[in-house]
């Protein structure tokens, strides 16, 4: 069964530690971080079933949970920056 809303997930950049930090008003308790946006994804896929079901939201075995990934990355261009 699929369930029709879409969960938002907010990752943005740490340019300190070089990692995208993930969190979600949608998943209670939602924090994490990884070094690339696919491991992000990989971990989401695991952590978003599993922080849903210690919260009571219920989703059981074999449902899909649709999440959307929305990132976020602050940079500076130079118009003299070397290729």
């Amino acid at each position: 069964m699929r369930h029709d809303k879409t969960l938002v997930v907010h990752a943005i950049w740490d340019d300190e530690v070089e990692v995208w930090v993930a969190t979600s008003e949608d998943v209670p308790g939602l924090a994490t971080e990884a070094a690339s946006l696919n491991d992000l994804v990989k971990k989401l896929k695991v952590m978003i079933p599993e922080l849903l079901d210690e919260n009571g939201y219920g989703y059981g075995d074999g449902d899909e949970i649709p999440f959307r990934l929305l990132s976020e990355c602050t940079a500076v261009a130079s118009r003299h920056a070397a290729a």
